[in-house]
């Protein structure tokens, strides 16, 4: 079996799911849930990249973490790429209705490819240590964890003051708001996002069980050095 053919699905998928997720970054999610207006918290991106999680779990899966781990920077690259180019194309197109600054560019791509980098590897040390226990405690607590370090490192470095020399700040996402839109807590906008991310994130990876054992069933293999 040739390159082409054992790996090139895992790095397609992985590229597929880090092109969609910048896109739809772009576009809050409409809608209103009680008090809660979804686009205070959500955008359409929290519900594909978590596929990347699954992406990688099922390459570690298959051909174990050195595998993974090189699907994952193919992942890495694309994110920063498409973190840079992709806003300007859809501002040009008409398709989002504001335009990032250069240095805020490079500054979400930093943020986006240190929180990619950071939590997909993480990802493949806990899969592969806990490959050989029950066949959903690998992909689920790899992914939880992995999710957790995603969101603290994305949305850190991408809107909190304290990394303002990576690039100049967002001013609307470090004021003050109620807490998720609605509790009776005021904190920086940038944190209601992160932890409305970070629910997506974990009801996702629980919905990507599913699919996993469906495909994993036939590639278990023994722990493999990390």
């Amino acid at each position: 079996m040739n390159f082409l053919t054992r790996y090139l699905p895992f790095v397609a998928a992985m590229a597929l799911v880090v092109v969609a997720s910048n896109i739809l970054v772009q576009f809050p999610m409409q809608g209103q849930v009680g008090g809660l207006a979804l686009a205070d918290v959500l955008t359409w991106g929290a519900f594909t990249y978590p596929f990347s999680f699954l992406v990688t779990d099922l390459a570690n899966r298959r051909y174990g973490p050195a595998v993974a781990r090189k699907v994952v920077f193919v992942g890495f690259m694309t994110a920063v790429t498409c973190s840079i180019l992709i806003p300007p194309f859809l501002f040009r197109h008409g398709l989002i209705e504001f335009e990032t600054a250069a240095d805020r560019l490079v500054r979400i791509a930093g943020a986006s490819g240190a929180a990619f980098l950071t939590a997909q590897l993480l990802d493949v040390t806990v899969f592969n240590r806990l490959r050989r226990q029950s066949w959903w405690r690998a992909p689920i607590v790899g992914t939880l964890v992995g999710s957790v370090f995603d969101t603290v490192v994305f949305f850190g470095v991408a809107f909190s003051a304290a990394f303002a020399f990576a690039g100049p700040n967002d001013g609307f996402a470090l004021e003050t708001a109620p807490l998720m839109g609605v509790l009776p807590v005021e904190t920086m906008r940038w944190v209601s996002w992160a932890l409305g991310d970070l629910s997506v994130k974990l009801i996702i990876a629980v919905v990507a069980l599913i699919p996993y054992r469906l495909l994993a069933a036939r590639w278990s293999q023994p722990a493999m050095a990390v």
